[in-house]
């Protein structure tokens, strides 16, 4: 029985980009196909689409495909999640509905996959970001310099979702309950031997993108509530410091007092100590709070994602005669 590659798309209010990439498809898996002779399929998961294009898909979709809607946006992270639940491809491919993700970069990294038998993994990482020397390219690098610190993998910068793996490697990451869920650092928890490769992603043909800068210094945050606790020691080492300037003033103040009789005024100095540690004690509560509400969020065990409908085309198996297909080939 021939290999299988299924390939996981998350989309969100895409309508303006499905029906050119259901040709675009079309053309991966025909080319996936002939080149490495992979049984390729597809898992497109509606994460909450309000635009009707979930629809397009069903109609210009061709060959093997199934059709996760869930019945509210949930975050591509949990997307991601389900399409992982609802694939059973000895490989399994990541891309974007929003053609910016090329089938020249994925058939590149299905090719080295498959030429290394040890491999689990082959992530694209954006070349064109390491060209940027903007303030948030800068505030990047800080974040994946913190949440690196003392931890026994790295979690790589500028890799997204674009990648792909291997069904052992997607059994991990479906063993990875998370509610509050990180991929990239999800990707680098579960190890394995994976390797990276750059590339420059084409031009967005339509829409935008969902991800605003409200919503990456969010998502930054529960990457650092999930995978460190490098910002609880920062923030301590901060009021260590705090507290002994505070001891050597004080003990200036007293020697002054004792050798000098040099009166100190007492209202700025105490505003000043009043203001450094009321503040510092509010940035400490705010950010144990952010720790315990992704502890309160993982304690409700909550699923990750609810479906609220399935639709296989006339090519896919159900997935339990699938699954049945699979062990007995």
């Amino acid at each position: 029985m021939g290999k299988r590659l299924d390939i996981l798309v998350p989309f969100l209010n895409e309508r303006e980009t499905a029906t050119e990439f259901c040709a675009v498809a079309a053309k991966l898996a025909a080319e996936a196909e002939a080149r490495f002779g992979l049984d390729t399929g597809f898992v497109l998961i509606d994460d909450g689409s309000t635009d009707g294009g979930a629809a397009l898909y069903e109609e210009h979709m061709s060959g093997r495909w199934t059709l996760v809607r869930l019945s509210r946006n949930f975050g591509k992270e949990s997307a991601i999640l389900a399409g992982l639940d609802h694939a059973d491809g000895d490989y399994v491919l990541l891309m974007d509905a929003d053609l910016q993700h090329t089938n020249e970069v994925a058939l590149d990294m299905i090719g080295r996959l498959l030429a290394d038998p040890e491999l689990d993994m082959v992530y694209a990482v954006r070349a064109d970001r390491n060209e940027s020397q903007s303030l948030g390219r800068w505030m990047a690098q800080g974040f994946y310099y913190l949440i690196n610190m003392g931890q026994r993998y790295e979690i790589p910068a500028n890799a997204g979702d674009f990648r792909v793996m291997t069904h052992r490697f997607a059994a991990a990451m479906r063993q990875l309950r998370d509610q509050r869920r990180f991929n990239k650092g999800l990707y680098a928890w579960a190890g394995f031997k994976q390797e990276r490769i750059q590339y420059r992603p084409a031009e967005r043909q339509g829409g935008a993108s969902k991800w605003s800068r409200r919503k990456l210094i969010a998502f930054s945050l529960e990457g650092f509530t999930s995978f460190s606790v490098v910002p609880l020691r920062v923030v301590s080492l901060f009021g260590a410091g705090v507290a002994l300037l505070g001891f050597l003033y004080g003990l200036k103040i007293l020697l002054e007092v004792l050798f000098t009789g040099v009166a100190v005024p007492g209202y700025p100095s105490l505003m000043v100590a009043v203001l450094v540690l009321g503040g510092l004690n509010l940035a400490l509560t705010g950010l144990v709070g952010e720790y315990v509400w992704s502890a309160l969020s993982e304690a409700k065990n909550r699923p990750n994602y609810i479906v609220k409908s399935l639709t296989h085309s006339q090519a896919e198996k159900a997935p339990g005669e699938r699954k049945s297909a699979r062990q007995h080939g």
